[in-house]
């Protein structure tokens, strides 16, 4: 069975900053069933759940740092507040350069996925490239990473960077197993952080190889970083070029999208 089909705000990330009901709007229409957010863009975490469930969206996801140190109960607050139960982040790349400085970052993520647990909540471990190029004596970086989180962490793989670093997404998906919960599904050159991406089926990228090959997931998570054309036309054709491949599917009786009920919730 397919999984359900959601967005990454970052995708519309400067609209969503001047209009959030618009982009909101927009995405229920094209018939997305989630949003993963980065920001609440000013809102509260009761006004952003009230405009997302007046648009009948769910939220899959949040990308929030890692709830660990003095400001992790503050972040976890926020995030149980607005309903969420998954939180996602990353090291850096300069955390990655040496095996010393990932375990060091690693003792954040582990402190959060323990606090977090302790709310009923998960946290998942997000890639770029740095973690499928740098290596220690021999063992990719990645694959040092995950042996020692906490496992209770779980992944969500981003299939765009681990074509940039050259590895083919499908078969890390499959060697992954049901540890990939989540998945980023993007297309476009793959040469690096600065491409224009392109809809879903579009660019280099074997996008239903790679989804087919991840067992457990439970979102399916569309993400393009930037588009030299219009964001939600490649959008709507990424989550066609998906939910007509039954790779995934969108939300039921998607159409035209409610306003929010309240000015409050603006």
């Amino acid at each position: 069975m397919s999984a359900p089909l959601a967005v990454q705000l970052w995708s519309v990330h400067t609209l969503a900053g001047r209009d959030l009901p618009g982009v909101l709007g927009r995405v229920a229409e094209i018939g997305f069933a989630a949003v993963e957010p980065i920001s609440l863009y000013g809102r509260s975490p009761a006004q952003f759940r009230s405009l997302t469930d007046g648009f009948g969206l769910e939220i899959c996801s949040a990308h929030a740092p890692f709830p660990a140190g003095d400001d992790g109960e503050r972040t976890l607050d926020t995030y149980e507040e607005l309903g969420v139960d998954t939180l996602v982040w990353s090291l850096e790349p300069e955390e990655l350069a040496t095996r010393d400085t990932m375990l060091r970052g690693l003792e954040r993520v582990n402190d959060g996925a323990r606090r977090a647990a302790r709310r009923g909540m998960t946290i998942a471990y997000h890639n770029h490239f740095a973690e499928f190029t740098a290596s220690y004596d021999g063992e990719l970086a990645y694959d040092a990473l995950l042996a020692a989180l906490d496992p209770s962490v779980v992944i969500e793989l981003d299939m765009y960077w681990v074509a940039v670093a050259g590895l083919d997404p499908a078969a890390v998906a499959a060697r992954l197993g049901p540890r990939v919960r989540l998945l980023h599904a993007k297309d476009g050159p793959a040469r690096g952080m600065s491409d224009q991406m392109v809809a879903l089926g579009d660019g280099t990228l074997d996008v239903g190889a790679a989804v087919r090959a991840c067992s457990a997931l439970d979102w399916c998570i569309v993400e393009l970083d930037r588009t030299a054309g219009d964001m939600f036309e490649a959008l709507a054709r990424s989550a066609d070029h998906l939910t007509r491949r039954a790779l995934a599917h969108g939300r039921a009786g998607a159409g035209p999208a409610a306003r929010p009920h309240s000015k409050e919730d603006l």
